[in-house]
């Protein structure tokens, strides 16, 4: 019998690969979103922290200059929050990204699974069509020979 050999097994080879190299990078960047919420999260917990700390200076003695130390530091911490926004959303546009490329990337591979699988279906019609030629050779051949 006749072996099955796909002529485009290797570019569905190289579609593979490039899935699981797009997986890994979509895991990648869901990691650093997960890190930046993170250190979003602590950032509003110091912030948290200062403000509770002002509440606690106001209410046991005007302490001017620690005052003004925890308003500076509600200001930069402020700073911080704002500029780890814009890390998480960048992370969020690099995880969309990268949802978007093993999207396109799985279906691609999937169009070539599927090619894959139309040329073995023919390959079998063909191997059915020929074994099924053979055997009628077969037979009018060894009806021929009962005959003479």
């Amino acid at each position: 019998m006749a072996k099955f050999r796909y002529r485009m097994q290797s570019i569905l080879d190289i579609k593979r690969k490039m899935e699981t190299q797009a997986k890994m990078e979509f895991g990648q960047a869901q990691s650093r979103l997960l890190e930046e919420q993170e250190r979003l999260e602590q950032l509003y917990q110091r912030k948290e922290a200062y403000l509770e700390e002002a509440r606690r200076l106001r209410l046991n003695s005007l302490k001017v200059r620690e005052m003004r130390d925890n308003e500076y530091a509600l200001a930069r911490m402020e700073e911080f929050i704002m500029a780890q926004m814009e890390n998480v959303q960048k992370a969020e546009e690099e995880v969309e990204a990268a949802r978007e490329k093993l999207k396109e990337v799985m279906m691609e591979r999937k169009t070539h699974e599927k090619l894959r699988e139309k040329a073995f279906e023919q390959f079998m019609k063909d191997v059915n069509a020929s074994e099924s030629k053979e055997v009628d050779e077969l037979t009018s051949y060894t009806y021929g020979q009962k005959r003479g």
